[in-house]
């Protein structure tokens, strides 16, 4: 216990004590303030690091990858504000590492080799980060040169991940700042941290999920440091190789990959992904804190971070608006209905600028004997996103054959709960009963359940297994439903027809659904598909793909044509704002009837019997059924 200042004492006022200074206080008045820190820090810097290996300059897409980084730093350095403030650093990398001297008081940028990558030392530190409007011309010169390095020598069979981190994380910590590291990589991966004993020493596999040794205390010091990764892999292999999103994802960063940037598809999204990374208003250094009342506690706490030995504290190297996380919350014994639960979060970061700010959100809950209450005020939504979390999470350690049996005991034993406690006796024992409020919860579950994550399909890469993982871990509770139940828009075949669908209008995602004269868009968080039905009218193929022919009509990733139509305008109109509201550049999948690709749509109709072996909700909802009625015999 602290002794509390006497500055903070106050006197009252009424019957009810209520404080003379409440309104003048946000704390006594306020569900949600900040509070603006005295103490300023460093400003966050940008760090571009690009692969200069013999397989990055023999792609021929570094120049592509240059000229994009220097038009972006352009328009940086010409908007008014702090963007031509931020501080600015480039490095390259082979087996080596090449530090710039960007200082504006040089005639032209100065390397520095560094060959000793077991112990990084840094040889200066001025000119390693320098304000953006002082050292473009020095970065535009860089760049162009890049492209131009030798190509002479082999290759030197892969490059560690770590290293790059390390040593941006170097330069960041040589200089006493915090800041955004991005890492442009070419050449193939190798995996380092790994030891046989997880496979061979214990009776406990390692599990795929798992990151490495390696990756986890180079993502301990990032957080120290207050160090985001966002890693463009230009030329990405599914197949073989380490899978290098541990370190991105829990620094608050991301993965970005590509096939060597030679589609003008893949050239757009990497321009979209790189301009979103920078632009990106982000907070640095994060802590979260979590109070609850007595006799509460916080027993769990689940997202994309390194976990702590207490679950109610959670470091962070940055956060963004797409962060998120799950809390659990236990109760040691009854709690009191009458005075009800409180529940603080504290959130203190660094702005961009080095201003420090704590956010502190406060909220009171009433508590309840009634089940019916309980129930009364469940949201689907919400428990799927808690369970997704929590269970993406426990993958690290736990079979998935066990996690999926225990997603399905616990809706079991709510439904035989519900039935038991707040049914009436006049329900016979064949009825299927379920609460008003979480009558969409079986379906959704069953599709987390089915998930590629917990329940693998015989073309499901690791790689993509992994990536989805972390990208569902991201999502919101309104994404995340999203993502398990897809909206299946169905489309005009004219522009004398339908207004464009509403989200409230779609259809479910079964193939019953799909009519062979119909034009539908399956909308995820993660993908966007056109399904095109194979008596889709001539005229209708013509205004969308200008085409009349359904056998030409391009299957698989590709782009609408521009044609100055009403439904073609429409249509691309709708993807368009569908796009805008995702978290990540989404490429659209054209998908005929038929099409070997279709594949791709079966896992999104969740309702039916999913390619990996998952059930249909109707039999998954009979089995819950009759399970939860034997609970109660």
């Amino acid at each position: 216990m602290k002794t509390i200042p006497w500055q903070h004492y106050q006197p009252t006022n009424g019957v009810n004590g209520v404080r003379v200074d409440k309104e003048k206080r946000p704390e006594l008045s306020m569900g949600s303030y900040e509070i603006l820190n005295s103490q300023k820090g460093e400003a966050a810097a940008l760090l571009l690091a690009i692969d200069v290996s013999v397989s990055a300059l023999r792609g021929g897409h570094l120049e592509f990858v240059t000229q994009q980084i220097q038009m972006l730093l352009n328009s940086m350095n010409r908007e008014d504000g702090d963007a031509s403030d931020v501080r600015v650093g480039l490095m390259t990398y082979d087996s080596r590492i090449h530090l710039y001297d960007l200082s504006p008081e040089l005639s032209r940028p100065h390397m520095l080799v560094i060959t000793e990558t077991e112990d990084l030392q840094l040889p200066v530190r001025e000119g390693l980060l320098v304000p953006l409007k002082d050292c473009i011309s020095s970065i535009e010169s860089v760049l162009q040169l890049i492209p131009q390095f030798n190509t002479e020598g082999t290759d030197s069979g892969g490059v560690p991940m770590e290293l790059p981190v390390k040593a941006g994380l170097a330069v960041l910590q040589g200089l006493g700042c915090p800041g955004k590291l991005l890492i442009f990589h070419t050449t193939s991966l190798i995996e380092t941290g790994h030891t046989s004993s997880g496979f061979f020493g214990t009776n406990k596999p390692k599990s795929i999920f798992q990151p490495s040794e390696q990756a986890v205390s180079v993502v301990k010091e990032c957080v120290r440091q207050g160090c985001g990764v966002h890693l463009f892999v230009l030329s990405h292999q599914d197949v073989g190789g380490a899978w290098p999103g541990d370190i991105p994802y829990l620094t608050g960063g991301a993965l970005h990959t590509y096939s060597h940037l030679q589609g003008e598809l893949d050239r757009e999204r990497f321009s979209t992904d790189l301009k979103r990374t920078v632009e990106t208003h982000t907070g640095y250094k994060a802590e979260l804190r979590i109070f609850v009342s007595k006799d509460l506690r916080v027993s769990g706490c689940y997202g994309l971070f390194v976990p702590g030995p207490n679950p109610g504290r959670v470091t962070l190297a940055t956060l963004d608006t797409w962060t998120t996380l799950a809390v659990e919350l236990a109760h040691t014994r009854a709690l009191d209905e009458t005075r009800g639960v409180a529940i603080q979060v504290v959130l203190s970061y660094t702005l961009q600028t080095g201003d420090r700010r704590t956010r502190v959100h406060t909220l009171t809950l009433q508590c309840s004997r009634q089940l019916q209450d309980t129930f009364r005020h469940y949201q689907a939504q919400t428990l799927l996103t808690f369970y997704c979390k929590k269970m993406y999470c426990a993958v690290q350690e736990r079979p998935l054959q066990e996690l999926r049996e225990e997603l399905q005991t616990e809706v079991t034993e709510a439904l035989a709960s519900y039935r038991k406690h707040c049914c009436s006796a006049s329900v016979s024992a064949g009825q299927l009963v379920l609460p008003q409020y979480l009558r969409a919860l079986p379906v959704y579950i069953n599709s987390l359940r089915k998930s590629e994550v917990l329940l693998p399909g015989l073309r499901s890469s690791i790689h993509q297994r992994l990536q989805q993982r972390c990208q569902v871990l991201c999502m919101d509770t309104c994404s995340t439903a999203t993502h398990f139940y897809p909206l299946l828009l169905p489309l005009p075949l004219s522009a004398d027809g339908s207004n464009l669908p509403k989200p409230e209008e779609a259809l479910r995602c079964s193939a019953a659904s799909l009519e062979p004269r119909g034009l539908y868009l399956v909308h995820t968080p993660l993908t966007l598909l056109l399904w095109v039905g194979t008596q889709v009218p001539a005229c209708t193929l013509v205004e969308l793909f200008n085409t009349s022919c359904f056998s030409s009509l391009p299957s698989g990733e590709t782009k609408l044509p521009v044609l100055e139509n009403h439904l073609s305008i429409s249509i691309r109109s709708l993807i368009n704002t569908l796009n805008s509201g995702a978290s990540c550049t989404r490429k659209l999948w054209v998908v005929k009837q038929g099409d070997s690709c279709e594949e791709a749509l079966q896992r999104h109709l969740v309702e039916d019997k999913s390619p990996n072996g998952g059930a249909s909700y109707a039999d998954f909802l009979y089995h819950l059924h009759v399970n939860s009625v034997r609970l109660l015999q």
